[in-house]
């Protein structure tokens, strides 16, 4: 499904377009038959108070229950800002337990944790078919016709909507810690009285736990790494005579197992050439992490950003030097 992502994302630029080359067939991975009209439902019309014969595009059946409403847009849509309010009126009005907005590469999953029988307006899980890893792969399991249940489904939305909201205040007061969750965590070490003064005074010290705590946990995914790869088959070079050094192995490792908190490391690839090594994402000439400079007298490494501009960053070539580049990488 990737993979057909990919190459519809440059042709598949209207809606319709987008159905049939992405959509339906997501639908048919989920087990369901997109040319069963008793499961899968084409422009299901209902009527919604006032508003006669309006249409969604798909109403997904699992037995005689509709249990997916599927809005969809055309793949160059962002979803941010797209507009949906069909797909909040028929989940009210079809008693549906699951909407699905997508533009064929992101799906985004709606239920009713805040009220019944109305949806809420944050999805509760978001699946991205060009950036997923296997907990993601895990919770889109469970839209499977075949292992569907709402029960579990609606389990899962509650504790994802809750680890959202601890991931976002963790990342919060990782950046910037506050006096209140200062005070929380000094009165686990601290032995005086927390006045504002001594608030303010351990601040940088709590915001450099956190990064600490990071680094150590980023090291033993690291020695992890190291320890794979001594078994594992190594990349594969151009046969034009390309020596891949111990560091460049070493640097591919490292930037795979950082890569490795966003993405399969499968998909993670080396490409060694004589000026440079590269580190592309499905190996992919267009699609640059990173570049390992570590055959001259001063090695560095560029980091790519989303608009593809280089950034380097000079190294000693150390596992811990190399990792000064992680948050570039992430």
């Amino acid at each position: 499904m990737a993979k057909r992502a990919i190459s519809a994302q440059a042709v598949a630029q209207t809606e319709e377009a987008t159905k049939n080359a992405i959509i339906m067939p997501f639908l048919r991975v989920l087990g369901f038959d997109v040319f069963d009209p008793t499961q899968v439902i084409p422009e299901y019309v209902a009527d919604v108070g006032l508003k006669k014969g309006e249409k969604i595009d798909y109403a997904v059946k699992i037995g005689n229950r509709i249990e997916y409403l599927v809005e969809a847009k055309s793949v160059s849509t962002n979803l941010r800002d797209a507009q949906y309010s069909q797909l909040f009126r028929y989940f009210h009005t079809c008693d549906a337990n699951i909407g699905i907005l997508t533009n064929g590469l992101h799906i985004w999953f709606f239920t009713d944790l805040e009220a019944p029988n109305k949806m809420d307006a944050n999805p509760f899980f978001k699946f991205d078919l060009l950036d997923y890893d296997d907990n993601d792969l895990r919770e889109l399991e469970k839209f499977h016709k075949n292992t569907f249940s709402i029960e579990n489904v609606q389990a899962a939305a509650s504790t994802l909507k809750y680890l959202r909201g601890a991931m976002s205040f963790i990342e919060k007061q990782w950046a910037t810690p506050d006096e209140e969750f200062v005070r929380m965590v000094a009165r686990g070490f601290y032995e005086g009285q927390l006045r504002s003064s001594v608030v303010e005074t351990l601040k940088p010290i709590v915001k450099r736990a956190f990064d600490d705590l990071f680094r150590q946990r980023a090291l033993k995914k690291i020695d992890v790494a190291f320890d794979g790869g001594k078994e594992e088959r190594l990349p594969e070079v151009d046969e034009n005579r390309v020596e891949t050094t111990q560091d460049e192995l070493q640097g591919f490792m490292i930037i795979r197992a950082i890569a490795a908190e966003v993405a399969p490391v499968s998909r993670i690839v080396m490409r060694d050439a004589q000026s440079y090594c590269a580190i592309l994402f499905d190996d992919n000439n267009r699609k640059p992490i990173a570049r390992l400079h570590f055959n001259g007298k001063g090695k560095f490494v560029t980091v790519f950003g989303a608009d593809k501009e280089g950034v380097r960053h000079d190294v000693a070539g150390s596992r811990t030097s190399l990792l000064c580049v992680s948050d570039s990488l992430k």
